[in-house]
């Protein structure tokens, strides 16, 4: 079967432009298939068009659109998700511009197509008390449990995204003083954080415990499953929700209703802050790459303004209230004010 132009140019886009000529991350590429996946999909059981079949000029604004608009109503995607499969679509096609410049007038009309504004959610994290309840879920004398307060103990004490976790080997971790863990994120950018001793603890025996000390284990995953791969996100997700459920049965005021891996690191962003760390440092542990991104946590810290607020303020109401009880009403003593 001949390939039609759509699929060549998808291929190339995949596997040679993206990794080669723009040096995207493994995830990034990961994410742009699925887009490409699920688009397929649509033109497939929406428009009737075959993938055998499916070609570039199947794609036109209008079924870009349309494809947008049917991950939302179908498949219920928030406005956030469909920014990001709209962000794979605008990279494929400004390739395109270089690869067809014939055809220009076509891509430009697809790149014109807005990225929605998405609703800002607000920053969900725990206090000291809540992460320090949740860490005392797991049963450190079990091997999953020693796992699960290692991986978590982590994601806090790291402010690390779910990904860079999951891609850790033993190798990322330096385990002698001064103890720092190497975490790639976004953009295959390495970063390096500083870990506690508490923490350290834990990893150290927590890997005694599953042999990741040997040679032979260095690039073995840190945390894996009962088959010895790595874990998923979802896997990670699974892991804290158990036990936010058995933190929150304990203490319901301490573990919010809604608790995803990213509520450790906006946790940890915001116990730093709290303490007084410069955001600029916030900024290099979380692996931001702009202060800017960072700033949020200021914004949403209620405590901080309300503390820098008393703090400067100045006395210049009179704390004398007229009193009007002795009156016979209060019409009265209103009218001879």
């Amino acid at each position: 079967m001949k390939p039609t132009d759509f699929s060549k140019s998808l291929t190339d886009f995949l596997s040679k432009y993206l990794p080669a000529e723009r040096g995207m991350s493994y995830n990034t590429i990961s994410s742009y298939k699925m887009t490409f996946i699920l688009f397929i999909e649509f033109m497939n059981t929406q428009k009737n068009v075959k993938v055998q079949k499916l070609s570039l000029g199947h794609c036109s604004r209008e079924s870009i659109v349309q494809f947008l608009d049917w991950l939302q109503q179908t498949r219920k995607n928030s406005d956030s998700t469909r920014n990001v499969r709209l962000a794979a679509i605008h990279s494929f096609f400004k390739f395109m511009q270089y690869r067809e410049p014939d055809r220009l007038n076509e891509w430009q009309q697809i790149l014109s197509i807005k990225v929605k504004k998405a609703k800002k959610e607000v920053i969900n994290y725990l206090t000291v008390d809540g992460i320090k309840l949740l860490l005392l879920q797991p049963d450190q004398l079990s091997r999953k449990g020693a796992r699960d307060l290692a991986m978590l103990a982590l994601m806090y004490d790291t402010g690390a995204r779910v990904q860079e976790i999951i891609d850790l080997t033993p190798s990322s971790l330096r385990l002698d003083k001064p103890f720092t863990i190497k975490l790639i994120g976004k953009g295959n950018k390495a970063r390096i954080v500083p870990l506690m001793e508490q923490e350290v603890v834990h990893l150290k025996y927590y890997m005694q415990k599953n042999k990741l000390f040997e040679p032979q284990a260095n690039l073995y995953p840190l945390f894996f499953n009962t088959r010895k791969e790595k874990l998923t996100r979802a896997g990670v997700g699974h892991v804290l929700q158990r036990y936010a459920d058995m933190a929150r049965n304990k203490n319901q005021s301490l573990i919010p209703d809604k608790i995803s891996c990213h509520s450790l690191r906006h946790s940890k962003a915001m116990h730093l802050l709290q303490a007084g760390v410069n955001l600029v440092y916030i900024r290099d542990i979380l692996g931001h790459e702009s202060v800017q991104t960072t700033e949020v946590y200021a914004r949403v810290d209620s405590k901080h303004k309300r503390e820098a607020i008393e703090k400067a303020y100045s006395d210049v109401m009179n704390n004398e209230v007229p009193e009007w009880n002795n009156n016979e009403s209060l019409i009265d003593w209103l009218r001879n004010f």
